[in-house]
């Protein structure tokens, strides 16, 4: 077994975990969810939970063989899709007085690196072939 593919497995376990731990924390303290929704999405409790039960869904599926691909998918488009959230925060840091604003914009990049980290974990394929 290659160091490649150890570490793969690595990360998608802790990947898998983040994401369910950040999908229950949606129903925990939902309202702080609601809270940094842009004003101009409907529906913001009911996006809340449902963006909680994919990442739920989405970090299980990556832990699991055959739903692995179609989970890092899913979770790829539900980073992209709270994009604007995130925009929405760092534009708006007076909103979120809690919050420094160098943490607001320092959430922007990081999206990328948890696209890349579900790419790289879940569909790209080590030295021998294998997920």
């Amino acid at each position: 077994m290659n160091n490649d593919s150890q570490w793969q497995r690595r990360a998608r376990v802790v990947l898998g975990l983040f994401f369910i731990a950040a999908g229950c924390n949606h129903f925990v303290h939902a309202e702080f969810y609601v809270m940094i929704m842009p004003p101009y999405l409907p529906w913001h409790w009911e996006l809340v939970l449902i963006s909680g039960l994919f990442e739920v869904l989405g970090g299980a599926g990556v832990l699991i063989t055959s739903l692995r691909r179609t989970a890092a998918f899913g979770l790829m488009a539900l980073i992209i899709a709270v994009y604007p959230a995130n925009v929405h925060m760092a534009m708006n840091p007076d909103l979120y007085p809690a919050l420094p604003p160098w943490a607001l914009y320092a959430r922007l990049p990081l999206q990328f690196v948890a696209l890349a980290w579900v790419y790289w974990a879940c569909l790209t394929k080590t030295s021998k072939g294998r997920l």
